[in-house]
């Protein structure tokens, strides 16, 4: 599984990125996770708003920060 965290750095997108992480490695999820600050690459994938979370290439979340349970739910859905 792709993961990635899109956003410029600031303190929402730090927050996703640390729970999300944490999600994969309670849950052992096998995930490649990295993190895209280019607003380039960003807009390229259709995302305005962030932080945004992006699992194997489709958008799941912009704009807010989800719940640990909300991560899970995602990430599980995709397995």
């Amino acid at each position: 599984m792709e993961i990635k965290i899109l956003g410029s750095g600031c303190a929402k997108c730090k927050t996703l990125e640390k729970l999300t992480r944490e999600v994969v490695q309670q849950n052992g999820i096998d995930a490649t996770i990295t993190k895209v600050e280019d607003f380039l690459e960003i807009m390229k994938l259709g995302v305005m708003t962030t932080p945004a979370l992006v699992v194997d290439g489709k958008v799941e979340i912009k704009g807010r920060i989800p719940s640990t349970d909300e991560i899970k739910q995602i990430l599980t859905k995709t397995i």
